[in-house]
């Protein structure tokens, strides 16, 4: 299993898109975002993780990519081959993504 964590120490910028889903284009949706993140998004630049989580109810899906800069991040989405998967699934969810950097961590004792 591969292990995902946020470390507030860690100098990343991380790119969560939040697309709300019909429940019968979930699977779909999914199977484009962690194709995008296998061919064009893994290999760019700067990128650091990408994780892809599926909403029980099918309703949402969450991509979660963990970049060393904003710029590296901004040539990505520039980048025909992002954008074409961006297209992709912008047609099957309707995405609100946003970037972020983490401010604190709690874990279990």
């Amino acid at each position: 299993m591969t292990e995902f964590a946020f470390r507030a120490t860690d100098d990343l910028v991380t790119l969560i898109n939040v697309f709300e889903v019909e429940p019968d284009k979930h699977q779909e949706l999914l199977g484009v975002l962690n194709e995008g993140l296998e061919k064009v998004i893994r290999h760019r630049p700067g990128f650091v993780s990408g994780t892809t989580l599926a909403g029980k109810d099918g309703s949402r899906v969450v991509n979660v990519a963990q970049w060393r800069s904003l710029a590296d991040i901004e040539a990505t989405m520039a980048d025909p081959a992002a954008q074409e998967y961006g297209r992709k699934s912008a047609a099957l969810g309707k995405p609100a993504p946003g970037v972020y950097s983490v401010a604190s961590v709690v874990t279990a004792p």
